[in-house]
């Protein structure tokens, strides 16, 4: 019948006003959706910021990329620049060196000074050049034990207020241009050869004091001048010489002419 039908017909628009609410979202969710597309946008960049390592000069990282290592190798931020020095005799130099320390106190490290580690740097570049200023090259190449006992004293001083301990310090590798160590080479072979020929000098003046000495003896005791002689003709006649020469003084050829 025709109620029968409207009855239906209400039912059917019933059924699909539900579904419809079901399918959509609402002004509630539309609204929810707004503020969670706002919320990430406001903070996306403080979860980018959040997303950075910053590796320090004493850290190494190991890179992963998408599950895999990136290189067999530890990153870092590199080798520290060698610092350009000017001795005490003019010379142009690049010295590494290295700071070993700790922190005593982490109060005072935190408190007395903003990067306790870029101050610790600095100063000890600082009292690098300084030291090393007022040594010459030679000064600096033999004696880099007591140049950086000494640095040690000053920075473990300086840095006490910062709740820094200084425990080593070591200077790495001394670099001079390669004018200089030509010059350095070419002095040091001169030298040599000065010294050789001083020894050499030295040899001769011995010997000609020896001779003198033995001719002083020969005239004191003319007997040792005949023994002399005949042992040299005995050591003429056990070489193998097909001719033998016979020196002979003067006084007994004398002897012959006067017969």
């Amino acid at each position: 019948s025709a109620e029968e039908r409207q009855q239906d017909q209400r039912v059917k628009r019933t059924a699909q006003r539900a579904t419809d609410k079901k399918e959509g979202i609402g002004a509630c969710g539309w609204i929810l959706v707004s503020l969670s597309f706002l919320f990430v946008l406001i903070t996306f960049p403080f979860s980018i910021w959040m997303c950075l390592k910053i590796v320090k000069e004493y850290e190494r990282a190991v890179v992963f990329r998408l599950g895999r290592i990136v290189s067999k190798k530890a990153k870092g931020p590199g080798e520290c620049s060698a610092s350009e020095i000017l001795t005490k005799d003019s010379v142009t130099t690049q010295v590494d060196g290295v700071v070993y320390y700790k922190i005593h106190s982490a109060v005072c490290s935190v408190a007395n000074v903003t990067d306790v580690h870029l101050a610790t740097n600095l100063l000890a570049q600082t009292t690098l050049r300084n030291v090393l200023g007022t040594q010459s090259l030679s000064q600096i190449l033999s004696g880099r034990e007591e140049i950086a006992h000494n640095i040690q004293s000053i920075l473990d001083n300086a840095t006490g207020k910062w709740g820094i301990q200084v425990a080593r310090v070591e200077i790495k590798d001394v670099r001079i241009p390669m004018e200089m160590q030509r010059a350095m080479a070419a002095e040091a072979e001169a030298t040599r050869d000065a010294r050789a020929q001083i020894i050499a000098a030295e040899g001769e003046r011995n010997a000609s004091e020896a001779l003198k000495q033995a001719s002083m003896v020969l005239v004191e005791a003319p007997s040792a001048l005949q023994l002399r002689y005949l042992q040299t003709l005995t050591t003429l006649a056990t070489e193998k010489n097909s001719t033998i020469v016979f020196p002979l003084p003067m006084n007994m050829l004398q002897g012959f002419y006067k017969q």
